[in-house]
């Protein structure tokens, strides 16, 4: 997902697809574990995409204080 499209999203939304994020991202790593994934590089970009959202989200919440 590219930066300006979590920027289009609502702040809900946002929040929302994080939490689903963060669960996929979850179970990837626990099926990861049980059998190698055919690529595991989709892991890290996975928290990236994670880090993305929680950085604009957090930007938001700055420029609201």
């Amino acid at each position: 997902m590219k930066i300006a499209e979590i920027k289009e999203m609502t702040t809900n939304d946002l929040v929302e697809r994080i939490e689903a994020e963060v669960a996929n991202l979850n179970q990837m790593v626990l099926n990861h574990s049980i059998s190698p994934l055919d690529n595991p590089a989709q892991i890290r970009n996975l928290r990236r995409t994670i880090a993305q959202m929680k950085t604009v989200l957090r930007e938001r919440q700055l420029n609201n204080n």
